[in-house]
């Protein structure tokens, strides 16, 4: 149990750290920098903080709901790949420059 509690609390911490990266990105290099369209497209009709943070509560509820479900290990399996898949892209983008 405590081990799905911190696989969750993780889950939200990565969705959180990559709106904040994400948020960081547009601002220094503009739309372009989010590669997900839909995500680019909500930037442009309503902000860029908006848009995230309505992607991001919708992904952090459906991490919730997952562990409400009892799914511990397809969001442990989620998380480690969003870290790997979303996160990693971002700090090397950051380290970079």
């Amino acid at each position: 149990m405590v081990v799905s509690r911190v696989m969750l609390l993780l889950f939200l911490t990565a969705q959180g750290f990559d709106g904040l990266f994400t948020y960081t990105a547009v601002n220094a290099y503009g739309l372009h920098a989010e590669g997900n369209i839909l995500i680019a497209t909500w930037m442009a009709l309503v902000g860029p903080a908006a848009a995230l943070f309505g992607a991001k509560a919708v992904a952090g509820a459906c991490g919730v709901l997952l562990y409400a479900r009892g799914l511990h290990r397809t969001l442990s399996l989620l998380t480690v790949l969003y870290v790997i898949g979303a996160i990693g892209p971002w700090m090397m983008v950051f380290v970079r420059h």
